[in-house]
């Protein structure tokens, strides 16, 4: 099957796999620009160079039609045409006929050591912008055509700078630079260099992705995104990350990572496990997992909820046959680091539950549940704790580990019974305040996350909480407050709107709880949503329009896992 899809880059960027920039005119989460730039997500998220079509007789900049298909990107215009695509990960070639283009630095209220400094290379090697805030150099080599204009070379301050190149063809190479560099040769031809992107890209959709048919329509963009966003090892990443997004987004978190190595492990099962390891890598001593991790930065103020063992279950049956012995024993301790953390650092004294500090340790930062006080135990806590604990068991046995099988099953057993004795009334699971006492319960979908426990639940209790989540299901999916509470925002974070990682740990849930007809219903929305607004952080859950952040790869991955799901459910003998 062939990758063909089209979209737009206002909503998802124009990258490459092993990219650290993109080809976007969002510069930040409140900021888009007329123009395409070029934007490095090296410490931080930097436009740093516009990229401006132009007459070639006027240098005025025209309007064009921009087109993105995962191998191009164009500008066309009823003169002629410029395209863009990817020569390696760190290098664009760029190729006009008819309209020139301007390359300019993005910024202009600088002082002398902000934004792009611009110079030609004395010794013939194109010309250069060296950007303060990315500690990289952006050269610009011709390879076809002439340079028209050259504009505040060595400038400083707040002056324009930067070249106009035109020619009937004209052809550059934009090069992203760690350090000075050899000067660039063009290897290949433009057709080949479109060629082998496009090659590359059909055969990670082909791994990842071969089960699509004409009822999984976003499959391959959903790909893309995730493709896109995957950045080659460097700085505080040490191995291959899937980012969030080259949006704002421009992290792996605690608890995303999961959902993207799910997605990953079938078709790429070593990139898959190193979503799942990335964050293990920087595990401190107490067992913690960093809130996030990007190119430059490694933050501990907060954490995310322990889904790493329903995750590493998930896996390890995706990937069996695949996991030696030494990846299973690093897993099993780094794992079993992680529960300790939760055991010992987050339990108060006498305290049989573990506690969140902060709405966004739940990863639902703002969710209801956490308006009457913030630490507070919860029993969508308890319950990811209970799967970490029973997949610790299950991977202890397999090692041959039995004493401590026995312990981490002991452990299940008590805090599966401690959540359903102190936070199950009968009818509703509440949240209760450490230091207060105090319970409550909300209109939250957070308060009915024991769900995930499937199997391991009362068969009374999962039907109440399967009764209770079909109340959140709107046309679109699972809404992430009640649209009835008096507490729903349209906009409102985790305060309403359909968000991918409930939607897939709430599936899961379902299914193995033995309610299957309502997992499909929620799956079957969710799919639609994705199929008709694309890849959003989170959607409106009344409208299903997509929100903040519109290319977001656990909502991609998401995506991929319940089509996968409905493929095989409807694949004879499968």
């Amino acid at each position: 099957m062939s990758a063909v899809t089209e979209f737009s880059v206002h909503d998802i960027p124009f990258s490459h796999h092993g990219s650290w920039f993109g080809i976007s005119p969002v510069l930040g989460q409140h900021s888009r620009a007329d123009d395409l730039h070029l934007v490095s997500h090296r410490t931080g998220m930097h436009g740093v160079l516009r990229l401006v079509p132009v007459d070639p007789s006027t240098g005025q900049r025209i309007d064009a039609t921009i087109r993105a298909t995962p191998a191009v990107l164009s500008w066309e215009h009823a003169g002629g045409r410029v395209d863009l695509a990817y020569d390696t990960p760190d290098a664009v070639r760029l190729r006009g006929t008819g309209p020139g283009l301007r390359i300019e630095a993005a910024a202009r209220e600088l002082t002398p050591f902000t934004g792009a400094y611009f110079c030609p290379d004395a010794s013939g090697g194109g010309y250069t912008f060296t950007a303060y805030e990315t500690g990289r150099r952006y050269r610009i080599t011709v390879l076809a055509g002439q340079v028209a204009e050259v504009f505040g070379a060595q400038a400083l301050g707040a002056a324009e700078r930067g070249l106009t190149v035109t020619g009937d063809p004209w052809e550059i190479a934009i090069e992203e630079l760690s350090g000075v560099g050899a000067p660039y040769r063009a290897a290949r031809d433009f057709e080949q260099v479109v060629r082998a992107s496009a090659d590359a890209f059909a055969g990670f959709v082909d791994a990842v992705a071969p089960w699509r048919r004409d009822d999984t329509p976003a499959a391959e963009l959903a790909c893309y995104v995730l493709w896109s966003a995957t950045v080659a090892p460097e700085g505080f990443l040490g191995r291959p990350g899937v980012l969030m997004s080259k949006h704002w987004m421009d992290k792996v978190w605690s608890w995303d990572h999961c959902f993207n190595a799910l997605a990953l492990a079938p078709g790429a099962p070593e990139l898959a496990w190193d979503q799942f390891s990335v964050m293990f890598d920087h595990q401190d001593p107490t067992g913690v997992l960093p809130d996030s991790v990007t190119h430059s930065e490694v933050l501990y103020n907060f954490v995310k909820p322990p889904i790493h063992g329903w995750a590493l279950g998930a896996l390890r049956r995706l990937l069996v046959g695949r996991l030696g012995r030494d990846e299973l024993i690093e897993a099993y301790h780094r794992v079993a680091r992680w529960t300790d953390f939760w055991l010992t650092c987050r339990r108060a004294p006498g305290d049989a539950l573990p506690h969140y500090q902060h709405g966004n340790d739940s990863g639902w930062d703002n969710a209801t549940t956490f308006d009457p006080e913030r630490v507070v135990v919860t029993a969508d806590l308890a319950a990811f704790l209970v799967l970490q604990l029973r997949e610790l068991a299950d991977l202890a046995a397999e090692l041959g580990l039995a004493d401590d099988s026995a312990r981490w099953d002991g452990l299940a057993t008590t805090t599966r019974n401690a959540l359903l004795d102190e936070l199950w009334t009968g009818d509703r699971f509440y949240t209760r305040g450490v230091h207060t006492g105090q319970k409550w319960s909300t209109d939250s979908l957070l308060d009915l996350m024991p769900i995930v426990l499937g199997e391991h639940l009362p068969g009374s209790v999962g039907t109440v909480l399967a009764e209770r989540i079909a109340a959140h299901l709107t046309p679109h999916g699972l809404a992430s407050e009640l649209p009835a509470s008096s507490h729903y925002r349209s906009d409102g974070y985790w305060r309403g709107p359909i968000w991918a990682p409930a939607t897939m740990l709430v599936v899961d849930g379902l299914r193995r709880a033995g309610h299957g007809d309502l997992a499909r219903r929620v799956s079957d929305r969710f799919r639609a949503l994705c199929e008709a607004s694309g890849f959003a952080e989170n959607f409106d859950a009344l409208t299903g329009e997509g929100l903040r952040d519109r290319a977001y790869t656990w909502t991609a991955s998401v995506y991929l896992l319940l089509a996968r799901a409905h493929v095989a459910d409807h694949t004879p003998n499968s």
